[in-house]
């Protein structure tokens, strides 16, 4: 079959491989010990990030919208952050085809750098609510960047803004939780589970309320499935080696499974 309405002169147009700036894409996966296997850790992480980067795009809209009281639009921003999280779990599975005898081969060419520095991982964290101030230290290195997580980590995070649609909605929600300091993780509080409670009672009356509820569970519960396959698959390369960055590998990745980002969201499933 013939395509004879092809263009094949981009003398004066500008090209795909322009559009997505392929040249620079393409021309950044050097691998600093030569070995065949580098270049599979370094894909897998630089394709991580670029999913990273989509999931923040779609969470600070979100947020943004939440505040507006704009519900539905919200919710096709989170639900595109929970495909993206399928993207980046299934990542931890060819990651995983690396065996700890190849890892070993050019770990060392790592040097300091670690997965535990990824400062959007780390912004994702705090859109989420999870806020650890010795965190921002990594980043003085780049005081552009250092500035970018300090804000984040002061500004309120997805769920601290979904409080607030509560109070908006005429729930009796603590007022000290809508002007609280959002560099503290949350913890939980009874008037937020109360309302929670009401909204799974009388779903068709807050509908709006409870779609955002389980678009924000969905949420929670790939980020723990991502949580769960990194420490799996970082077990099952180096064991319980120390990080590359002087964390505690393995230890730390399994000390945050059990924190919850939306604890009333878990919490109602029970009282219900």
């Amino acid at each position: 079959m013939s395509e004879n309405g092809i263009h094949t002169d981009f003398r004066d147009n500008m090209t795909y491989g322009e559009y997505l700036n392929l040249d620079k894409l393409l021309t950044s996966q050097e691998r600093l010990s030569g070995h065949h296997d580098e270049m599979l850790f370094i894909v897998i992480h630089q394709v991580s990030e670029l999913w990273m980067k989509l999931i923040l795009h779609e969470l600070d809209a979100a947020i943004e919208s939440i505040e507006e009281d704009e519900l539905p639009e919200a919710f096709k921003m989170l639900a595109r952050v929970s495909r993206v999280q399928t993207q980046i779990i299934q990542a931890w599975d060819v990651l995983s085809t690396l065996t700890p005898a190849e890892y070993m081969e050019f770990r060392d060419s790592l040097g300091r750098a670690s997965g535990f520095q990824s400062y959007q991982n780390r912004l994702i964290e705090f859109a989420l609510g999870y806020k650890q101030a010795h965190i921002v230290k990594i980043y003085e290195k780049d005081p552009e960047l250092a500035q970018k997580l300090e804000t984040a980590y002061r500004a309120p995070g997805i769920y601290d803004v979904a409080i607030r649609a509560l109070a908006r909605a005429g729930f009796p929600i603590n007022p000290e939780l809508l002007m609280r300091d959002f560099s503290i993780t949350y913890k939980g509080d009874s008037t937020v589970a109360d309302a929670w409670l009401e909204v799974y009672r009388n779903v068709d009356k807050y509908w709006n309320l409870y779609q955002l509820a389980e678009k924000l569970v969905d949420i929670e519960d790939s980020h723990q499935q991502w949580r769960f396959r990194h420490m799996k698959t970082v077990e099952r390369i180096i064991g319980f080696k120390t990080g590359t960055g002087g964390s505690s590998g393995v230890k730390y990745l399994k000390s945050v499974l059990d924190h919850q980002f939306f604890p009333e969201l878990w919490e109602v499933r029970t009282k219900l």
